[in-house]
C-alpha cells in the first residue's frame, strides 16, 4: 500500500466514511454525459442568421408533472404574457397554439439577437405567471425553446395550418 492510498484511508476514517466534503465524486444531479437521441432537448448548436422577412415556428414544452395549459386560468396567464411580450426587441409574436403540455408559436424577428431576446423574455413572463398561479417555484419549461426557421411562403402556410389544427390532433 502506497503513501497516497494510506492518506486517502486516513481522511476517509476521519470523516467517518462519508463522501468528500467538497462534493466531488459520486452520483449528482446533472452529472454525466448529456442525453442524445429521443431524450435530448433543443440543440446547443449556434443558430444561423435571421432576416426580418423570415417567420419562425417555435415549440416550448412544459416539464413533466405540471398541470395542463388547457384550463381557463392558465390560458389567461398565457394571454397576459403574450400581450405584454408580443412586440419587444424587434421580436413579434404572430400566432400561438396552446396544447396540454406545450406551446406552438409563430414568430418573426428583425434579427437573430432580437428574436432570441424576445423569446427569452416571453418564456420568463410565462414561467413567472404560471408559477404564481400554481403557487410554486422552479423551472416551468423542460428545455430551451425549439425553433424552425421557415424559408418559403409554403412553409409558413403549412406551419400556420399546423398551429390552427393542432388541438384536434391532441384531443
Amino acid at each position: 500500500m502506497g503513501q497516497g492510498e494510506r492518506r486517502k484511508r486516513r481522511l476517509k476514517a476521519r470523516r467517518g466514511g462519508l463522501a468528500s466534503p467538497f462534493g466531488w465524486g459520486g452520483r449528482r444531479k446533472g452529472s454525466g454525459r448529456k442525453p442524445k437521441g429521443e431524450r435530448a432537448g433543443a440543440s446547443h448548436k449556434k443558430k444561423g442568421a435571421l432576416s426580418a422577412r423570415q417567420a419562425v415556428h417555435v415549440t416550448m414544452r412544459l416539464r413533466a408533472g405540471l398541470p395542463s395549459l388547457r384550463r381557463w386560468a392558465e390560458y389567461e396567464v398565457l394571454l397576459g404574457a403574450f400581450r405584454s411580450g408580443c412586440e419587444r426587441f424587434g421580436f413579434r409574436l404572430v400566432h400561438h397554439a396552446v396544447i396540454e403540455n406545450h406551446l406552438h408559436l409563430l414568430t418573426e424577428g428583425e434579427h437573430r439577437r432580437g428574436h432570441s431576446r424576445g423569446m427569452q423574455g416571453l418564456a420568463i413572463r410565462i414561467a413567472k405567471g404560471l408559477n404564481r398561479l400554481w403557487g410554486r417555484k422552479g423551472k416551468v419549461f423542460e428545455d430551451r425553446f425549439h425553433e424552425r426557421v421557415l424559408e418559403t411562403p409554403r412553409e409558413v402556410r403549412t406551419a400556420l395550418a399546423y398551429l390552427v389544427h393542432n388541438a384536434r390532433r391532441h384531443g
